[in-house]
């Protein structure tokens, strides 16, 4: 029986850095013999981040979330997949806040305030996080370690793929908007050369968290 793999767009531009990495996670994924689910948060009915009503807390609810919205069907299928693919944009030095609607809802529900046992999650999947930024690779290196760490401890062993230097526009000099902060020329030429080596690693990247699924 082929492992499902939950894969998810927390972008709103289809098709462009994050879709396209996300996109080519899901193609390793599958030709390493996983079936795989994506949702565009973007997309998706309204919903919201955690509001704290602590339903998930109550033992009948526990490590679920009782709010029913847009992400509802995200997060019945995370708790159902053997692996996750998750991707986001940064956004003013974070991920959107559609990553973290759904962040909140996905690792409160398992958040115990319980010193002895602080995650009730007793079935953890591998995690692939990925994240697209126009600054460099390194400008987020303390964010991504809270989120890998914080998603390890209650989702599962989780692996970061980080674009930086990211082009935003087809061409730039059709607008008149005089963005003087970037090189287009340079941005041009990263995508054309270093961008396809990215899509090669989160191809390689979705391969393995299939394989860590099958394991």
């Amino acid at each position: 029986m082929s492992k499902k793999i939950v894969a998810i767009n927390a972008g709103p531009r289809k098709g462009w850095n994050t879709d396209t990495l996300i996109d080519e996670a899901v193609r390793g994924a599958e030709e390493a013999g996983a079936e795989v689910q994506k949702f565009d948060l973007y997309r998706l009915e309204r919903f919201t981040g955690c509001v704290s009503c602590f339903g998930c807390k109550k033992e009948r609810h526990k490590g679920h979330c009782i709010v029913k919205d847009g992400l509802t069907p995200v997060l019945d299928a995370i708790r159902e997949a053997d692996g996750l693919i998750i991707g986001s944009p940064n956004y003013l030095g974070e991920m959107t806040a559609a990553f973290r609607s759904l962040y909140e809802r996905l690792i409160f529900q398992y958040l115990t305030y319980n010193i002895g046992n602080p995650c009730c999650n007793e079935r953890l999947i591998p995690v692939l996080l990925i994240m697209t930024s126009n600054a460099q690779d390194t400008a987020y290196s303390g964010l991504l370690q809270n989120y890998r760490r914080t998603l390890t401890n209650f989702v599962g062993p989780t692996e970061v793929l980080v674009s930086g230097n990211t082009l935003q526009l087809r061409d730039y000099s059709k607008t008149d908007w005089q963005w003087t902060m970037f090189d287009p020329e340079a941005k041009q030429k990263r995508h054309d050369t270093i961008f396809p080596e990215e899509c090669r690693k989160a191809y390689l990247a979705g391969a393995e968290l299939a394989w860590q699924a099958q394991a």
